[in-house]
């Protein structure tokens, strides 16, 4: 029995392979899932609001909506193939293989949703209040793009550009649509109206945001880095008071080339002015900086995965 629980044995070692294969699998089922989910929610936000109002929301499906609008051809088909030469693209600069394959997966499923929903959902879609459209279909596109960014993909087209800007160049996710769409919603303008393609740039900016939202949190975490003299209690009053924990770095100040702590602790949007109050109390002349972050991982916060 011994023989069979040492970490050098077959047994052992075949125990460790199985178990990393099922979790394997179960994250690639969660991705794959999630890939699938979010192409359903974007085919749902283009049928129930964007191709009923004419609003273009840019990349390859405004491209797709625009030539629509002329040739009586299937919007789904013309998002697929319009998608295989930026497919291409981000193979190249998106990871390869396993770029490829799940980014095959989201571009199949949203062409093939966005075709397949013309059977269950009436051409005039829900609303004719263009305001509800764009806002409305700017929040579902944006959900359903952030889910594919949670499942390690991109929906193609102008998404593929948009997540090599943000890999490449560290441009936000919501600056990169409107650097990359703007062209396809001026477009729009031409071949619907100018009224339409503002709406176009609407749906654009909430898309973008909500997307960001979704695939990297909602900033709803604060980082704080307090400089004081009275380093002891403030510490304590954080750790007693607010339960969260401190880091204390070491400095040095570069008008006085003085040595002093330096406190790091991260707290939730809630606790912003409580822990403002608590320094204050203790000390006045405290100098403190609050930071965004995006997601908080480990003990006090989500757990780390």
């Amino acid at each position: 029995m011994k023989d069979q629980l040492n970490p050098t044995s077959n047994l052992w070692q075949k125990t460790k392979f199985v178990t990393r294969s099922v979790k394997f699998s179960w994250k690639m089922a969660q991705d794959y899932g999630l890939l699938l989910l979010g192409a359903l929610i974007q085919a749902f936000a283009m049928r129930l609001f964007l191709v009923p109002g004419q609003l273009v929301s840019g990349g390859i499906s405004g491209a797709a909506q625009i030539i629509n609008h002329y040739v009586s051809f299937p919007l789904g088909v013309m998002i697929f193939l319009g998608n295989i030469p930026l497919f291409f693209l981000g193979w190249r600069f998106l990871g390869g293989s396993r770029f490829a394959l799940r980014t095959a997966v989201a571009i199949t499923g949203f062409s093939i949703l966005t075709d397949l929903l013309v059977l269950f959902i009436p051409a005039q879609g829900l609303t004719q209040d263009n305001v509800l459209n764009a806002l409305f279909g700017g929040v579902l596109l944006g959900i359903g793009l952030g889910l594919v960014y949670r499942g390690q993909g991109t929906s193609g087209g102008s998404d593929i550009l948009g997540r090599i800007l943000n890999h490449r160049f560290g441009i936000s996710i919501s600056q990169a649509y409107l650097i990359t769409d703007t062209v396809v919603v001026l477009a729009g303008g031409f071949a619907f109206s100018w009224e339409k393609a503002l709406y176009g740039m609407v749906v654009i900016y909430v898309s973008g945001i909500a997307a960001e939202m979704i695939s990297e949190g909602s900033s709803i975490f604060r980082t704080v880095i307090i400089i004081t003299e009275q380093s002891t209690a403030v510490t304590r009053a954080i750790m007693d008071v607010l339960e969260r924990g401190v880091t204390i770095l070491t400095g040095t100040g570069g008008y006085t080339s003085e040595d002093r702590p330096v406190l790091y602790c991260v707290i939730t949007r809630a606790e912003v002015n409580q822990l403002k109050q608590l320094v204050k109390e203790i000390d006045p002349k405290a100098f403190m900086v609050i930071g965004v972050a995006h997601e908080a991982m480990g003990e006090g916060f989500r757990p780390l995965k």
